[in-house]
């Protein structure tokens, strides 16, 4: 009872904006952290120097053939049918490509990454731990059946975060494919638009849920539907905060790659060096939001331990 008192007592109410400042507190400031994450994250740094250059390059050869103009009214209706039969002639080999490295080297190292970050920022930021040496960090034991948990859970995330993201391609997609250019252009604009913004934030909600399980996994070893079901537990009443945390995660994510998209930074050579600084940034940002991510995990499991400790205290006041 007394631990959930003081567990009570640190409960800051803690909002999205304040969960972010002190992410960056502890990413920053602690030295030792920061060299830490640094070197753990320099396997998924390569690959994904790699990965992103490959990626930008497919996705500007594809807004070519969705750029196609329309001279011809009727063009329009066998557009879509054009463009599928384009992309699977000569990019059928680019998405499966691309899919494998997602699926596998991606996904392992990210992984690999949370583990790291998600064990120490919960060290630091609940166990008022802010001076690890790095030797200490080195030597943290690891958990076996927490490593199988933490995989699982993170497959699960896996298929789900694919065929949501899949989902919010195909109808932008299907905006630019079909309706671009058409007499409808504004209608459908006003229809697709609302949409996306809806299911974006569907996403947004889910992304929250999806990391709030990882953390769980990686903390306490519960992994699977279970996990899910103690993150949505965990976070009821605080939907909006995970939502606009993520959004801001989200849009640091785009807002690093459509510059050098636009600007053509996949190229080698001199042009390289953008997306080695894009790079950069984004695994810095991954740091960041993963730290955020056990901030808020703690703070939500908090708030909801404190609304247990209100309702048994209400009880026990009718009861007596």
């Amino acid at each position: 009872m007394e631990m959930e008192s003081n567990l009570m007592m640190k409960n800051q109410k803690l909002e999205a904006f304040d969960i972010l400042r002190k992410a960056l507190v502890i990413s920053a400031r602690n030295t030792n952290f920061f060299i830490f994450t640094i070197l753990t994250s320099l396997p998924l740094f390569c690959f994904l120097v790699y990965y992103e250059s490959v990626l930008q390059k497919f996705l500007v050869q594809i807004s070519e053939i969705l750029k196609q103009p329309l001279d011809d009214l009727d063009y329009v209706w066998i557009m879509p049918f054009d463009t599928t039969r384009k992309m699977n002639k000569e990019y059928t080999d680019g998405f499966i490509h691309l899919g494998l490295l997602y699926l596998m080297p991606l996904h392992l190292l990210e992984l690999s990454t949370v583990l790291v970050v998600v064990d120490l920022a919960s060290k630091i930021y609940t166990e008022g731990r802010p001076l690890m040496t790095l030797k200490e960090m080195l030597h943290i034991p690891l958990d076996k059946t927490r490593l199988k948990g933490t995989f699982i859970t993170s497959l699960y995330i896996l298929v789900l975060s694919t065929c949501a993201l899949l989902g919010l391609i195909w109808l932008a997609t299907t905006y630019f494919v079909v309706f671009k250019d058409t007499m409808y252009d504004l209608f459908f604009a006003i229809w697709c638009g609302p949409s996306f913004a809806a299911l974006l934030t569907i996403y947004l909600a889910w992304s929250a849920v999806w990391n709030g399980s990882l953390v769980i996994s990686v903390l306490e070893g519960t992994y699977g539907i279970k996990a899910f079901a103690l993150a949505i537990y965990f976070s009821s009443g605080s939907e909006w905060r995970g939502i606009l945390l993520m959004l801001m995660f989200f849009a640091w994510e785009v807002s690093l790659r459509l510059p050098c998209i636009y600007i053509g930074c996949y190229g080698r050579g001199i042009n390289c060096i953008g997306v080695v600084a894009q790079i950069s940034l984004f695994c810095f940002g991954n740091v960041v939001k993963w730290v955020a991510c056990t901030i808020y995990f703690c703070d939500c499991k908090n708030r909801a331990l404190e609304k247990r400790l209100m309702m048994k205290g209400t009880t026990g006041e009718s009861r007596g």
